[in-house]
């Protein structure tokens, strides 16, 4: 009786979801077996729906359908995009994140083992009426960082101008229509890039100025990742100069973030002009320029130890006043988790949040319009047999993706 009686809520959102898409777009309405979810299949002379095993199949991300989106599915319309980003050489300490995508396909596996609805937040975003799909991974070279930051870039790009599947682009129906938060007046679909190392967010933010402009930016990481080259790496050429903890130092250079000024000699937040925060830094620097460098990027800083002292609500209450109502872009690197929580990546720091913690403070981040997002430096080759760090990376994006299919990515006309 339960079992009827869930499929049959199901297909109750299978009629709604379904009713969702463009008049334009019938050849593109999100199939039967995409909706009922996760009960997928059936067999002939089988009356009753049969569960796929989470643990069976090829890996997709929370086993959302996978769509060749950069080759043979150039048309498929879309809301949310999961896609990899397999690059790892611009890291300084340990290789191995161009696994971090695969690793956190297979850690995003039980997601749906009970169907997916996110408690706290009180969504499925599965279930949500918008087309979420998993694209696979840009195709990126080993062998020319160049090269494979323009791949990225391109990659991105190409699927951040698609058509969006839902009628008010990629966002939940409210019944009002919304105005477009993009500076090229259009809808656009959101992407979730799972990394690679943290060189990737240039070419990424990159893609994002063609179509937000220059935009504010949380970014969760032990480290700045606002350093000069000079500091950082020492710039022995033009391309080692563009690496995991330089490339926010250069996305200011370009003009792709939006500016402000240090937390220590702004005004009050409800004055300031809207900029970018920084979120569970713990890192040491080469000395007290390495915070001039930072605030001249852009960047306010909250410290991992605050969260003694001010806790998750406080570090959320920053955070919400800082990036206010205006489109934002969120960047996570797994090291903001502290090692004990998220041993697998490449550059660890011990004094990090837990996995908990971040969770909390991500769910915090509701209303926020959150127009795409990743997460770095996953190194699956260092998890522990348990894969305790893929499985936090994939429980982190599942918070993510549960504001994202809240949250209607434009602004009601006034």
């Amino acid at each position: 009786m339960q079992f009827k009686i869930f499929t049959a809520a199901v297909f109750a959102s299978t009629l709604v979801a379904v009713s969702f898409g463009h008049d334009d777009h019938d050849e593109l309405q999100m199939p039967l077996d995409y909706v009922r979810y996760p009960y997928q299949a059936t067999y002939p002379g089988d009356n009753e729906v049969t569960a796929d095993s989470i643990f069976s199949g090829i890996t997709t991300f929370a086993k959302l359908p996978w769509v060749k989106c950069l080759t043979q599915e150039k048309s498929t319309a879309f809301d949310i995009a999961f896609i990899g980003a397999p690059f790892d050489t611009g890291t300084s300490y340990r290789p191995g994140a161009r696994f971090g995508p695969a690793g956190i396909r297979s850690g995003s596996r039980r997601l749906t083992l009970y169907g997916g609805y996110n408690v706290p937040l009180e969504v499925n975003p599965f279930l949500s009426g918008l087309k979420i799909v998993d694209c696979g991974d840009i195709p990126v070279t080993p062998y020319d960082n160049q090269y494979a930051i323009r791949q990225i870039e391109n990659g991105h790009k190409e699927l951040l101008h698609r058509t969006t599947f839902s009628p008010l682009g990629n966002d939940s129906l409210t019944g009002e229509p919304l105005i477009p938060l993009s500076s090229d007046g259009k809808n656009h679909p959101r992407i979730i890039t799972l990394g690679g190392d943290h060189t990737i967010v240039l070419p990424l933010l990159r893609s994002i100025y063609s179509a937000y402009g220059k935009i504010s930016v949380i970014h969760f990481d032990s480290h700045l990742d606002t350093w000069k080259p000079s500091v950082f790496g020492g710039a022995p050429s033009s391309q080692a100069a563009i690496n995991h903890g330089t490339y926010f130092y250069w996305a200011s250079q370009e003009g792709l973030i939006k500016n402000g000024s240090s937390i220590a000699s702004a005004p009050s937040l409800s004055s300031r002009t809207l900029d970018s925060r920084h979120g569970a830094i713990r890192t040491t620097l080469s000395g007290p320029a390495d915070y001039v460098n930072d605030d001249e990027s852009g960047f306010q800083r909250i410290e991992a130890r605050e969260i003694d002292t001010i806790g998750t609500t406080g570090i959320i209450k920053k955070i919400r006043e800082t990036v206010g109502d205006e489109p934002v872009y969120l960047s996570i690197d797994i090291d903001s988790i502290d090692p004990a929580f998220a041993p697998a990546t490449g550059t660890p720091e011990t004094g990090g949040w837990s996995t908990r913690e971040l969770r909390t403070i991500l769910r915090g981040l509701d209303g926020l319009h959150i127009v795409s997002a990743d997460i770095v430096e996953v190194a699956p080759a260092y998890d522990t047999n348990a894969e305790l760090t893929t499985m936090a990376a994939a429980d982190v994006l599942f918070e993510v993706l549960s504001v994202m299919a809240k949250t209607p990515l434009g602004k009601v006309a006034k």
